[in-house]
């Protein structure tokens, strides 16, 4: 696609850029994604995506690992370099190493090969809903503060942002959605199924593999803990899940 006619494409529109080197899975995911409002835009191989992504500037990608030129893997390092627009991994049935590694390099969430194109709809819906900044409204409730102060930590949640001392510690929007959860309700331990049900929108299945939580986790504590091995904001509360510490 020329950048004129990217230019051409409605700004009302959210981007999507799906990258498969199977033409029938892109042909599939573009026609679905364009049917429920999505503009997409598409790329066949790792090198093609960065290209296409450097130009398109889209507001989410959906990102196949195996790919000939330049893997998933290499794609969202070279994306998480300088954004940190939404990128959900497509993982093959039963590899979970790929899955852990994308989501370690920086993805918001995974979906598992095969899969439906409604499926892969809601998981596009949710993730856009909760790192879109302009549909996410500042808190409100008892105790809640537009910007929250935890040591050196300091959170604008009208914002969304984070600062340590005034230096602004980048976070993707889904970790961002994941630590507002905890710093409105610190003190209070949330299971890794709540932690889906609340921030990626995943339905209250005991099967859902939990371990996007984890690795979000993990990448909060290595950005945001002085020492990450033993954290002291981001709890593990034993037999039930995660807390923050509370705030008084």
């Amino acid at each position: 696609m020329t950048d004129e006619a990217l230019n051409e494409l409605s700004d009302s529109k959210q981007r999507i850029l799906v990258v498969d080197d199977e033409a029938s899975i892109r042909r599939i995911l573009e026609t679905r994604l364009k049917m429920v409002g999505y503009d997409v835009v598409t790329a066949q191989d790792g090198e093609e995506a960065v290209e296409v992504y450097n130009r398109a500037n889209p507001d989410l990608v959906v990102l196949d690992v195996m790919m000939p030129k330049m893997d998933g893997y290499g794609v969202t390092r070279e994306i998480r370099r300088t954004s940190d627009v939404p990128i959900i991994i497509l993982t093959a049935l039963g590899d979970v190493s790929e899955r852990i590694t994308g989501l370690e390099l920086g993805a918001d969430d995974y979906v598992i090969k095969p899969f439906s194109p409604k499926e892969l709809e809601a998981r596009v819906k949710a993730v856009l809903r909760r790192t879109n900044a302009k549909e996410v409204m500042a808190p409100t409730g008892k105790g809640t503060k537009n910007v929250i102060t935890t040591g050196s930590i300091k959170i604008d949640t009208a914002r969304r942002q984070v600062y340590r001392k005034n230096e602004r510690i980048r976070l993707t929007g889904m970790e961002f959605s994941l630590l507002e959860l905890m710093v409105n309700n610190s003190g209070q331990a949330f299971s890794r199924n709540e932690i889906l049900q609340h921030v990626w929108s995943y339905p209250p299945d005991h099967r859902i593999d939990t371990r996007v939580v984890d690795v979000h986790i993990s990448r909060l504590r290595s950005k945001l803990e002085t020492d990450p091995a033993n954290p002291e904001l981001i709890l593990t509360a034993r037999g039930i899940g995660y807390m923050f510490a509370r705030i008084n």
